[in-house]
């Protein structure tokens, strides 16, 4: 979860950057524009975790179940 938030905050900060760079420079900051600006550090988050999530249960499913039972 700790990597997924680095990898949401660091693309979501570049996402805002390239997508309402100019709105924050120039003021324009409204309630709908903060909104998308959550959502575009939210993808990235969900996209993340969910990508590690299904990296880990692939793993899982080519462990033979002896090993898995030392884990």
């Amino acid at each position: 979860m700790m990597r997924s938030t680095k990898v949401a905050l660091l693309v979501g900060a570049a996402l805002i950057a390239i997508n309402h760079g100019d709105a924050i420079l120039a003021g324009d900051v409204d309630r709908g524009r903060l909104l998308k600006m959550a959502l575009t550090v939210l993808v990235p988050y969900l996209v993340s975790t969910f990508a590690s999530v299904g990296a880990r249960l692939e793993m899982t499913r080519h462990v033979p179940d002896d090993e898995r039972r030392i884990q």
